[in-house]
């Protein structure tokens, strides 16, 4: 199998291509990949240095916005794997342009490229945050988009995108709806690296508002094994939730963080809540454990553990992005 990986250089997409080229996605370990990136302030080519020399992966640098870029790096491949996108919630709502221009133009690109050059098929990575927040309970996949952020409206734009070409033109497509990644490799803007970095270095961490919004904590491992199956084995035009199965309140998330790293309270800054803040995230799992067999594998306090270590150990990875970044 050949598979056009989008933001492959990023986070859950390089990890993607890291696991599926050491052969640890099950029914991909002689897949050949190609990845395809803008290598924007996010995306970085150490992400992918562990597996720069197989004889299974090549990298093109490109914007999925550019139909001739994609074009020319797409034919002769079997499947799209989407992770391309803008997906930093604060950033969306100082700037929704680029959230819109990448996350929508950008797939449109993709799904119309897929079609003139009949890729067999196109999987999308998306989140729960389409949802919108929700009180009690978990959504399933029959649940009604209700973005509240330009980030997750995006998003929701895009996976409606898909589905429509799924309809409209019989494209073979899946879409995946994630809850909260977290993980080694994830860029120190968001919530979890950020506050790990900066408790290392003895500098506080911004909880917003009361700190009692909740969400699902995915091992971005557990997400790619999640992702395989479904490229595998996904019904043609399905969406399908991958969580993770551990909810925390901000508040629960940065004690634990303290916990890890030998702070203490003293170490919280309260900050003035996010514009919009959905209150809780839940997703239901029901349909891909079913239908596929997913089971999340690791341990949340394992896997916390892992990643705070991760950091202690790669400065050199972490630090000049946050340099760049002003983080």
């Amino acid at each position: 199998m050949r598979l056009f990986v989008t933001g492959g250089a990023g986070f859950i997409g390089s990890n993607f291509v890291r696991m599926a080229l050491n052969g640890r996605l099950p029914g991909l370990e002689d897949a050949h990949i190609t990845v395809f990136d803008a290598l924007t302030y996010s995306g970085t080519l150490t992400n992918l240095e562990s597996v720069k020399d197989s004889p299974r992966f090549s990298f093109v640098q490109g914007d999925i916005r550019d139909t001739d870029a994609v074009g020319e790096a797409l034919p002769g491949h079997d499947a799209i794997v989407h992770f391309a996108a803008e997906s930093h919630v604060d950033r969306s709502v100082n700037d929704s342009r680029i959230f819109v221009e990448t996350n929508v133009v950008g797939t449109q690109t993709l799904v119309d490229q897929a079609m003139a050059l009949r890729i067999p098929r196109f999987v999308h990575i998306s989140t729960d945050e389409v949802y919108g927040s929700i009180d009690s309970g978990s959504w399933d996949e029959h649940q009604p988009l209700l973005p509240n952020s330009p980030y997750s409206a995006s998003k929701a734009a895009s996976d409606l995108l898909v589905r429509s070409y799924h309809v409209t033109h019989g494209l073979n497509t899946n879409i995946t709806r994630c809850s909260n990644n977290y993980g080694p490799h994830h860029f120190p803007e968001k919530v979890i690296p950020l506050f790990v970095t900066n408790l290392l270095d003895g500098k506080k961490v911004p909880l917003y508002g009361d700190g009692l919004n909740i969400r699902d904590w995915l091992h971005v491992d557990d997400h790619c094994r999640g992702i395989a199956l479904v490229l595998q084995e996904g019904r043609p035009g399905e969406i399908y939730n991958i969580g993770g199965g551990t909810e925390l309140s901000n508040s629960e998330l940065t004690r634990l963080l303290l916990e890890t790293t030998d702070r203490d309270d003293s170490f919280i800054e309260r900050v003035a809540d996010r514009k919009g803040h959905d209150r809780r995230y839940s997703v239901d799992i029901g349909k891909i454990s079913s239908e596929l067999g997913y089971a999340p594998q690791v341990d949340f306090s394992e896997g916390l553990a892992d990643v705070v270590q991760w950091y202690r150990e790669n400065r050199w990875w972490w630090e000049p992005l946050k340099e760049r970044a002003g983080l």
